[in-house]
């Protein structure tokens, strides 16, 4: 199965001064890439890269991510829009070669495979991790809970207690 956004970039076509590419998601991979992250809507998406030799067959890609999507929100349930903006840093080795460090703050690793790198896949990678996993719209609040100091579940049944 293809990826939603496909962008294979040939790994010797990066120099000793590096490359950069822009990736831009058309409108049926932004929908295809709404449905698979589970969002109502993506309107624009779009990654700048420059791709640089680390060594030997390691790249390191520096991007910088931009998104107009739609989320619902985990409090009032409505849909409402959002702008993402992140930069970030990304380590391409060769597929099977990614490095097993649990380490959270240690650099992104993707694979690439046959001389071929898919930035295409890299910019829905990244887009995942930038969103917000509990959307809240911009004014949406919990409701309050009861100020009564009796709000514990235990005390509806010390109520059944007979005396």
């Amino acid at each position: 199965m293809s990826p939603e956004l496909h962008r294979p970039v040939a790994v010797d076509r990066i120099g000793a001064l590096g490359l950069d590419l822009t990736v831009e998601a058309g409108a049926a991979e932004c929908a295809a890439l709404a449905r698979r992250m589970q969002l109502p809507a993506i309107a624009e998406l779009r990654c700048t890269f420059h791709v640089e030799r680390d060594h030997a067959d390691a790249l390191v890609a520096n991007g910088y991510l931009h998104a107009r999507l739609t989320q619902t929100c985990v409090v009032s349930l409505e849909d409402f829009l959002v702008t993402i903006d992140e930069r970030f840093t990304v380590r391409c080795v060769p597929a099977g070669q990614e490095s097993d460090d649990p380490d959270p703050a240690a650099i992104d690793e993707i694979g690439y495979a046959e001389g071929v790198l898919d930035l295409g896949e890299a910019v829905a990678e990244q887009l995942a991790l930038a969103l917000d996993p509990y959307p809240h719209a911009p004014g949406a609040v919990l409701p309050a809970l009861a100020d009564e100091p009796d709000a514990s579940p235990f005390v509806a049944l010390g109520s059944l207690r007979r005396h």
